[in-house]
């Protein structure tokens, strides 16, 4: 007897959804995202990102194609919503109130008794702490969106949405949140993360889909991406000026480049240990060296110069 096959988490088959006359914010849009996976989904703002994530969840009617959740079509309402956790947009709070107050009236609306299963999960996952019992307005905004994870976390949910979790966070608070979410998904659960930032896909994400103008660009391992781009290695050294001439002076080396506050090189066939070899041989003190503009080579191919810059 053959193996029954497994059902994508999330299906996006065919999806189209006009607004109005002429504004097509999703165009002939397909995708899936397996069981335990990470996907980003990324795009340039206005690709039609939010679009999709609020027709996932039912909040918006496509105008042709369908989704689905766990393999039941997604309609308003529908029962496998319950397995959803989500953060659409900023999360919103009673700034008077404290987090748990928060948390449980928005649990109790709906007529669920508090304190739900995934409570004490939720508060670990989102680390607020002493804080938790706070009013909402001390909170920074990294805190206001790791209550938001949290609220999303109370049902033990089987898939989590998010839509640009980290928008307007200070390095530090994107870097906890970063955490969190990768947290999550190390626990089991199933994450479809939508952002417009490359380093935030890059380290958290496995599976990547490409929107750009409401359409599918390309879809695949976030590895595989990062393959396909140009090796290209930023560093950040004690003297500029004298990384730029051993780089530059390498034969494996294409182009050298200002990236303040380091510089970036283009390794043609260099590996990153051979770079850093010559430059600690060379005097030259190295403090960080990474590849995060890997991607964004390949993301400004697939989307354009142009759509990067509107």
């Amino acid at each position: 007897m053959g193996s029954v096959p497994c059902v994508p988490v999330i299906s996006v088959d065919s999806l189209t959804k006009q607004f109005g006359s002429g504004v097509l914010a999703v165009d002939d849009l397909s995708f899936e995202v397996e069981s335990g996976r990470v996907c980003g989904l990324l795009g340039p703002n206005g690709a039609g990102k939010t679009t999709t994530l609020r027709i996932l969840l039912g909040l918006v009617h496509p105008t042709k194609g369908s989704t689905s959740l766990f393999g039941t079509r997604v309609k308003p309402g529908v029962a496998v919503l319950a397995r959803v956790g989500t953060m659409i947009e900023q999360a919103a709070f009673a700034p008077y109130l404290s987090g748990m107050r928060n948390l449980q009236l928005w649990w109790t609306a709906s007529g669920t008794p508090w304190p739900p299963p995934g409570l004490d999960r939720a508060l670990e996952v989102a680390g607020l702490g002493a804080a938790i019992d706070r009013r909402v307005k001390t909170y920074s905004l990294g805190m206001h969106q790791r209550l938001g994870l949290a609220r999303a976390l109370l049902s033990n949910p089987d898939l989590l949405i998010l839509d640009e979790p980290t928008v307007g966070l200070d390095p530090q608070e994107m870097r906890s949140v970063r955490h969190l979410l990768r947290d999550v998904a190390d626990e089991g659960a199933t994450v479809l993360l939508s952002s417009h930032l490359l380093a935030e896909v890059e380290e958290v994400c496995t599976d990547l889909v490409v929107m750009d103008r409401g359409r599918l660009v390309a879809a695949g391992l976030v590895a595989d991406f990062v393959r396909r781009g140009a090796a290209t290695a930023y560093f950040e050294v004690d003297d500029i000026d004298a990384a730029k001439r051993v780089l530059s002076a390498l034969p494996g080396v294409r182009a050298v480049a200002d990236a303040p506050p380091g510089l970036s090189a283009d390794l043609n066939g260099e590996s990153r240990a051979a770079a850093v070899a010559a430059l600690v041989h060379a005097g030259v003190g190295v403090q960080t060296v990474t590849q995060h503009e890997r991607l964004e080579d390949v993301f400004v191919g697939l989307v354009g110069e142009e759509t990067q810059r509107q």
